[in-house]
């Protein structure tokens, strides 16, 4: 029937091209943390990557050999899985990844860009953004707004040490004097900084190469 309701984009492309797209997007996903591609690859790319984690926290023989057949590398990946990621989102009942509209990759086409992080990691933009809007408040003198106290709570809901690790990271962004003395939100030169700034001490938040989709 014309006009009907569509369950998922196809994305223009034919049912195999398609899930090789989505499965080489959601391997770049659990390699590197965060991919950069267009807003409807990420929104596709975001349900098969939720799938593949609660695959994860299951943790059987059956999970596993599911999760053999969606990673493109499974013998690079699963071990950070079945590993790292299961006990990052163990105690999450869902959500476990973040679509964050950007502006276009292309100056050419203009489509709709967009990132796709998973949260509470080394790479969450999120959290980087709302600690650069708390130590804006911070230096200004003036409480923070609701919105920024929302976005606060979330980020350290279900992060281990989240409250102790957002205020490190406050001082830190502090430092660095994301936004300068005006009224409204972070802008988009501090994001883009926000990208190329490491989130721990360990752990390099760089805006890589290998984890922008180039299909």
């Amino acid at each position: 029937m014309a006009g009907g309701l569509v369950k998922y984009r196809h994305l223009s492309r034919k049912s195999s091209h398609r899930q090789a797209l989505l499965r080489n997007l959601v391997t770049a996903l659990v390699q590197h943390e965060s991919i950069r591609t267009t807003w409807p690859k990420a929104k596709e790319t975001q349900r098969l990557a939720e799938k593949l984690i609660t695959l994860a926290k299951r943790n059987n023989e059956t999970s596993r050999r599911k999760a053999t057949g969606i990673l493109y590398t499974p013998h690079n990946l699963l071990p950070k899985l079945f590993g790292e990621l299961r006990k990052r989102y163990e105690a999450r009942p869902g959500g476990y990844t973040r679509v964050l509209r950007t502006e276009p990759k292309s100056q050419y086409d203009q489509g709709d860009s967009a990132i796709l992080e998973l949260v509470d990691g080394p790479k969450d933009l999120r959290f980087a953004m709302t600690a650069a809007a708390v130590a804006r408040d911070e230096r200004l003198g003036r409480p923070s707004n609701e919105l920024t106290l929302l976005n606060r709570a979330k980020v350290i809901r279900y992060r281990p040490n989240g409250q102790a690790a957002f205020d490190d990271m406050v001082k830190r962004v502090g430092k660095l004097g994301f936004g300068p003395k005006r009224s409204g939100a972070v802008v988009k030169e501090d994001v883009k900084n926000l990208e190329e700034f490491p989130m721990d001490s360990t752990t390099e938040a760089t805006a890589h190469p290998k984890g922008e989709s180039r299909v």
